[in-house]
């Protein structure tokens, strides 16, 4: 066996092509969707969360991938509670599921998109560990 130069990022911030007519704003959850770009986290079929979106994107008349949003991940981000299914304090430890882009729920809505891992509930947001 030979020993092998393995090449390594951490992870933390990574780069998503946006998807065609696609406008992503600083701070909400990005996530990526069937075909593998980013749009808005959303409670829509096939989407996956990958994290806040660390600024502006506008690929409104761009096709997929003419843009690239960089987003981070692996940490907590607080985000509004859902006014018609909130966190609480019970939910911590729990996954937790988009509501919008800004907002996450204690259920799954149509499609229970995870939005991440409940770690505290204040009054004016909820702590969302996103991976």
């Amino acid at each position: 066996m030979a020993d092998r130069m393995t090449d390594m990022r951490s992870g933390e911030v990574i780069a998503v092509p946006v998807a065609a007519s696609t406008v992503i704003e600083a701070g909400k959850m990005v996530a990526r969707n069937s075909s593998g770009y980013a749009v808005p986290a959303a409670d829509a079929a096939g989407l996956v969360v990958l994290g806040k979106a660390r600024r502006h994107v506008d690929n409104g008349s761009g096709a997929d991938g003419d843009a690239q949003v960089t987003v981070r991940r692996k940490a907590a981000f607080k985000y509004a509670n859902s006014s018609t299914n909130a966190v609480t304090r019970a939910h911590v430890g729990t996954n937790i599921y988009v509501e919008d882009a800004q907002t996450v729920a204690s259920s799954g809505g149509t499609n229970s998109i995870v939005a991440g891992k409940c770690i505290d509930v204040e009054s004016d947001g909820v702590w969302v560990e996103i991976e």
